[in-house]
């Protein structure tokens, strides 16, 4: 090889290099590295960054809920106009509810298969143990969740971030605009898709400083929990990142082979971006504008579909919290001796799939899985060895969480060009 085509192969290589950098993706990856490092190093010092998460969480919640307004309004009028409309929306609540029923699934068979709550040091762990969380177990039945859903003040519901009230209040908005006469609705849609772009522009600029609000959120988490407290319950991490990659790697892939022309790689590929992002927010809500950007430009799914799908999924859609609670209560069934028959079992897949409906995309504990362990009759008490873990265990659910919205609009929108 002479000079000049070995400078050009440098040269290649070089731009290469630095292109991979300027990607947003690998940027947050490279931060939560940091991130996690730092952390380590500062312990609860690292509390001085949280700023920076702070600021970056702050920007994207400014932005997620006139998003969903204006993006479900736009997505259930485009869905409007079309015959199968009332199909594509109970095909998707059934996506979601079928999906979580077989995450927590697949959670009891890992659960039972690994036994992660056998053998553990029960003296080591008594002092983590409290009866306090009695009281955080209720979920609300069938009926009280459909009225909930009604908003009695629309304006309050938005004040007050009620994501559920402002889908059922937007999508029945979207779906109206739609029969009314198209010379009479077509400017406010026009209008409405015009604030959807420049709601999108906005979280554009927010994402350039998603890399510091990531090194921010990474080393606070870890300088606050550290690993060390991973020890105890290490073995249940260990199933529950398993779990975990089976079904993003497995169950998900095998959907979108079976139900849509996407090619399985391309989507794998596709989805770093949101997957990145919702790992290190823990936050479904914080995702959303990053997913619907991913999956209408990368994955060819249309407006009116990622509009109505994923906003709806990030609210009700959580099979990474399934996968949390079934395991969750098979390690404490394993660590007090509980024995479970079916209708144990029945119980955790139920209250699991159900329970999901209505709770906030947002980081935080998730105290629903009280509900799930006493619907089976097991004892709460070990609930505080994993509280101090939660954000841990929650970036990684919150990453499967926003795939699994990802797939189903995929599929969906399969669906509707199927029948035009």
């Amino acid at each position: 090889m002479n000079t000049t085509e070995g400078n050009d192969v440098s040269n290649t290589t070089s731009k290469c290099h630095f292109g991979l950098l300027k990607n947003i993706g690998v940027q947050v990856v490279i931060a939560m590295v940091l991130g996690a490092i730092v952390g380590q190093m500062m312990g609860h010092d690292a509390t001085v960054f949280q700023p920076l998460g702070d600021i970056f969480i702050n920007l994207i919640k400014m932005l997620v809920i006139p998003l969903i307004a204006v993006a479900i309004i736009s997505g259930s009028a485009g869905l409007g106009k079309s015959h199968s409309a009332g199909k594509v929306g109970l095909s998707t609540l059934a996506f979601f509810g079928l999906t979580s029923a077989a995450a927590v699934a697949l959670a009891l068979v890992m659960g039972h298969i690994f036994q992660p709550g056998s053998g553990v040091d029960m003296a080591a762990m008594q002092s983590h143990f409290s009866s306090e969380y009695a009281d955080k177990g209720e979920v609300a039945g069938f009926w009280a969740t459909v009225i909930g859903m009604i908003p009695t003040n629309f304006f309050s519901a938005l004040n007050q971030g009620n994501i559920l009230q402002i889908l059922v209040f937007c999508m029945f908005f979207g779906i109206a605009l739609s029969r009314v006469d198209s010379a009479r609705s077509e400017p406010l849609l026009n209008g409405i898709n015009v604030i959807v772009d420049a709601m999108v522009w906005m979280i554009n600029q927010v994402m350039k400083i998603a890399p510091l609000g990531v090194f921010g959120l990474m080393a606070v988490a870890i300088g606050t929990y550290g690993f060390d407290a991973l020890e105890m319950v290490m073995k249940l991490f260990a199933v529950y990142v398993a779990t975990i990659l089976i079904f993003a790697f497995g169950f998900n892939p095998l959907l979108i082979k079976l139900f849509s022309k996407v090619p399985v790689m391309k989507f794998i590929s596709a989805m770093k971006k949101p997957q990145a992002v919702a790992f290190s927010t823990a936050s479904s809500m914080a995702t959303l504008p990053v997913n619907m950007e991913v999956v209408e430009k990368e994955l060819g799914v249309s407006n009116a579909t990622s509009s109505f799908v994923l906003p709806l999924g990030a609210t009700i859609n959580m099979c990474g919290n399934a996968i949390y609670y079934g395991l969750v209560a098979i390690f404490f069934a394993q660590l007090f001796g509980t024995e479970l028959d079916m209708m144990a079992y029945g119980a955790i897949i139920l209250t699991s799939t159900l329970g999901a409906v209505g709770q906030a995309g947002v980081p935080g504990p998730s105290f629903l899985v009280v509900a799930v362990l006493l619907a089976a009759g097991i004892p709460i008490e070990g609930l505080p060895l994993l509280f101090a873990l939660d954000r841990i265990f929650d970036m990684i659910r919150t990453a499967l969480n926003i795939t699994g919205d990802a797939v189903c609009a995929v599929i969906i929108d399969e669906m509707v060009n199927k029948q035009k």
